[in-house]
């Protein structure tokens, strides 16, 4: 009978590519991680690496080796899920991944919530990871769920073995501030192109999408301040130094100190949720899904 851990290894290696990378995901050696993967090739009696320059390739045997294994682990997170499922209440750990909208709006309100009707159930929210980040460690179990956006005009590409669940829909609003010289400017997108503004850093789905809104309409936006945090963003508003786009998420902490204005054709962007398919029914994961909508349910403010 082959090692699961070994071939989990296995599984890690032909996804992450490097020695190092999967070292750092399983939090052990490189050599040890070597090592385990030489005694797989013991257990197999195939090679399953091979050296390309100062790196590793799974053969096609590794390969080969590397998909099976992978249905196995799908199919005991399948078992476990099962098991789970027949416990009167949700039980156990689920770690999330999320971003800065959501984290601020949607997520306390729902933790709260599962902490009463749920105590033996824990939640761990994990928010500092980049979409790709997030499904990489998705894949590999770092994550349970994670929370995900797709932008107007950049649909996600569909991934094998995950499944996703739409959330809601959320405009996208251009924000002016109340005072200063910025608040004598029109509300419309053009006529912000000598102003200041506040974006996401540059790697954030949500910035490529700003600066492109910008660039259509004729101008690359001054970006001056850069924070992930649209309720930073929005205090950069409010005290008269950028213009911004803002998420109407965030009216549910209460209506800004800032002038928000609908761009043409009401750009919305779609909120979801993206599990591994073997674990949809976990019990943990069914409930926070639903606490997500209920929270949705929930008056703003």
């Amino acid at each position: 009978m082959l090692d699961l851990r070994r071939l989990r290894l296995l599984v890690e290696l032909e996804r992450r590519g490097t020695m190092a990378a999967v070292a750092q995901a399983v939090g052990a050696s490189p050599s040890a991680v070597s090592q385990q993967l030489n005694l797989l090739e013991e257990e197999t009696g195939v090679s399953l690496l091979e050296t390309v320059g100062r790196g590793v390739r799974l053969t096609l045997r590794a390969r080969l080796l590397a998909e099976h294994a992978q249905s196995v682990i799908e199919r005991l997170e399948q078992a476990e899920t099962e098991l789970l499922a027949s416990m009167d209440e949700p039980t156990g750990r689920i770690r999330v991944a999320c971003f800065e909208s959501i984290l601020s709006t949607l997520v306390p309100p729902t933790i709260t919530r599962l902490a009463e009707n749920y105590p033996q159930l824990r939640v761990e929210i994990i928010h500092e990871v980049s979409p790709k980040e997030a499904i990489d460690g998705l894949r590999s179990h770092d994550f349970d769920l994670v929370m995900g956006e797709e932008l107007p005009g950049y649909p996600q590409a569909k991934n094998a073995g995950l499944q996703e669940e739409s959330l809601t829909e959320d405009e996208i609003l251009l924000a002016f501030p109340l005072r200063g010289p910025l608040s004598k400017l029109p509300l419309t997108l053009e006529a912000t192109k000598d102003a200041p503004w506040v974006m996401d850093p540059p790697k954030n789905p949500f910035a490529y999408w700003a600066t492109a809104q910008c660039r259509a309409v004729g101008f690359e936006p001054d970006i001056r301040f850069e924070t992930p945090d649209p309720g930073l963003q929005l205090r950069f508003v409010e005290a008269g130094l950028a213009i911004a786009f803002v998420p109407e998420v965030l009216r549910r902490l209460g209506e800004p100190a800032v002038k928000l204005v609908r761009l043409p054709n009401g750009p919305r962007r779609r909120l979801l949720t993206v599990v591994r398919r073997s674990s949809v029914s976990h019990p943990g994961i069914v409930a926070f899904r639903a606490g997500l909508h209920k929270s949705l349910a929930y008056p703003p403010g």
